[in-house]
């Protein structure tokens, strides 16, 4: 019978000089059996004499043998539903810590050494031959990873399942490596420097991913699946700088746990309609990209640190309206409007999915109320100090003001701005 886990020899004979045995803290394989050359016997005075624990680590693979009929002084196992024991042996006198061990299987493997100890039969008992263990046995599972050249990069054999930070860097690689993707336990993953221009749906069943950095590829987008994926619950940190990216899905705003967002040295020529909802963004940059305006969203944000240098900004004039309003409004306007007004529940088993699609970015007028398609627009001047503690400025003039979209659902709204507007710049 065999255990993989962690295990500490921890000697009770000097204890002030903190002696610790040669399995520190280390994983280890530990064996229940009886020595290759001593064939078992068949019960008797003798049954269970020959029965040893061993314990393997990287460091001794070979093993250190205890014997343990008539040998346990005591069993630990108030934490044994966290995988933790301890067996305190008589001779020698030392106490073997177990730690990160599968409760199911240390439970098992307890009992089996209870039975050893009162020296029943070994026949009855799962018995392993004891046999120095193999490297792959008692070595750390792997748990980060760093390639930075195509040289480097593993083509014939998988990456350890066991991966959660992976990096390849330098890889000149067109597509992500399917094999990443079954990397279950990955939490951040690193392909920036590369040439992929698409990425696969299936990132989004990396459940636990938490940082994703894509820097410097040649991405032209990022896919709607990605924002509807388990993402949106795990996703922290996403680095999507110098790509070739014009613009993000609506969708996009539903990564609801971003904290650090870089955009920086793309074509974006807008940024997400929703760009509010992301409630937890504390970090965002988007220098150098072909943004005119940001959208009416933005001003809900509460960032620590904001950078939009290098955009070219157009200049605000609130007095030249685009104006997209019919008199009377349409009956498809009006309920439009009525439904987001009065949260009156919709779904796509109730209205066609371009009717969803529009209600899910229905505008907001500066009264509250919503507007689809019907709507006068204009920009402002809004101080960038509204959203962000700290500003890089937008231009080398000094600049920490940027336009802002502004929505109107009616004449009567658009008039009362206006009336403001102009008082405050008499």
């Amino acid at each position: 019978m065999r255990l993989q886990c962690e295990v500490e020899v921890r000697s009770r004979l000097l204890p002030a000089c903190g002696l610790r045995g040669r399995a520190k803290g280390a994983r280890a394989l530990l064996s229940l059996g009886r020595p290759p050359d001593r064939p078992p016997g068949r019960g008797g005075p003798g049954a269970g004499h020959g029965v040893y624990l061993m314990v393997c680590t990287a460091r001794d693979r070979a093993g250190a043998r205890y014997k343990l009929k008539e040998n346990i002084e005591q069993f630990f196992t108030k934490f044994v539903e966290e995988g933790k024991a301890t067996v305190r042996l008589k001779e020698p006198a030392v106490d073997v810590c177990l730690s990160k061990a599968n409760a199911s299987n240390l439970k098992s493997f307890l009992a089996a050494v209870r039975l050893a100890h009162r020296g029943t039969d070994v026949e009855a008992l799962p018995l392993s031959v004891l046999v120095p263990a193999k490297t792959s046995e008692v070595e750390k599972p792997k748990t980060k990873m760093i390639i930075t050249s195509r040289r480097d990069y593993p083509l014939t054999k998988n990456f350890p399942y066991s991966l959660e930070q992976l990096q390849a860097s330098y890889c000149k690689l067109a597509r992500v490596d399917m094999r990443m993707l079954c990397l279950k336990k990955l939490r951040k993953l690193d392909l920036s420097h590369n040439h992929i221009k698409k990425l696969p749906e299936t990132i989004g069943d990396l459940v636990g991913l938490q940082e994703l950095n894509l820097h410097n590829n040649h991405l032209e987008s990022f896919c709607v699946a990605l924002c509807n994926s388990t993402l949106q619950k795990s996703l922290q940190f996403l680095d999507l700088s110098q790509n070739k990216i014009k613009a993000l899905p609506v969708q996009f705003c539903q990564l609801q746990e971003l904290i650090h967002l870089k955009l920086d040295d793309n074509e974006l020529i807008r940024l997400p309609f929703k760009m509010g909802q992301l409630s937890q963004l504390r970090f965002l940059s988007a220098a150098r990209n072909k943004l005119p305006f940001l959208p009416s969203d933005f001003r809900n944000l509460s960032l620590e640190k904001l950078d939009l240098f290098g955009n070219p900004f157009e200049q605000p004039n609130p007095l030249v309206p685009s104006i997209q309003l019919k008199i009377p409004l349409t009956l498809l306007e009006s309920a439009a409007r009525a439904t987001v007004n009065y949260r009156i529940p919709y779904s796509r088993h109730l209205l066609p999915s371009h009717l969803c699609e529009d209600l899910e970015v229905a505008k907001t007028c500066q009264c509250g109320s919503a507007c689809l398609s019907c709507f006068i627009q204009t920009t402002v001047t809004m101080n960038l100090h509204h959203v962000a503690h700290t500003v890089v400025l937008v231009d080398n003039m000094g600049g920490t003001e940027a336009p802002i979209v502004c929505y109107f659902c009616s004449l009567t709204c658009y008039s009362q701005f206006l009336d403001r507007y102009l008082q405050s710049n008499r």
